[in-house]
């Protein structure tokens, strides 16, 4: 089963996530076979990071849970609040298999909280600058509750337009980065 988690980070927990770097890390190398995807999201001015996302393969929602609270910035306080949803990873791959690479060109987490009947469930035409793409369900896989997608873009604006506007709650945007160690 696959499951987004993006943990936000609280207001203030800058320092200590930095010094919890090295932690998170050893905590996510645990994962790598599973992992799909990971890496920071990051304010509007592309430094300060906002939040964390791993996209992971695991037995059921009780190791999801234990993977997203069992995180150590978690567990001292970094993170204000965790979004944890059964995914499905459309494309089939990870992101060290996205043919774009890792470093060129702006990167965004677009994440759409999903208002009633399911959208976008099919993979965009314009799949060529996805990184990661799927719809967000609940526990048991049954229910669509949005969609999560990395994605490659010019700007914000241009990532957004990946989901169809009028089928959301809200869609958030993020500046985001291929994560691991550097």
């Amino acid at each position: 089963m696959e499951f987004f988690c993006y943990h936000r980070d609280r207001p203030g927990s800058l320092t200590l996530r930095q010094e919890l770097l090295e932690e998170h890390w050893s905590y996510m190398d645990r994962y790598g076979a599973e992992m799909i995807a990971r890496g920071p999201t990051f304010s509007g001015d592309g430094e300060t990071p906002t939040g964390s996302v791993h996209i992971v393969d695991l037995p059921d929602p009780a190791a999801a849970r234990a993977f997203a609270f069992g995180e150590p910035g978690y567990q001292a306080g970094v993170y204000r609040d965790v979004l944890l949803r059964r995914w499905r990873n459309t494309l089939g791959r990870t992101m060290w298999e996205f043919p774009g690479g890792r470093t060129e060109g702006n990167r965004y987490l677009v994440l759409g909280l999903g208002a009633g009947q399911a959208a976008d469930l099919a993979v965009p035409h314009e799949q060529d600058e996805l990184i990661a793409y799927g719809p967000l369900l609940s526990d048991d896989g049954t229910t669509w509750l949005g969609t999560a997608a990395l994605v490659r873009a010019p700007d914000p604006s241009t990532a957004r337009a990946v989901l169809t506007p009028d089928r959301y709650a809200d869609i958030e945007v993020h500046h985001w980065e291929f994560g691991g160690r550097r």
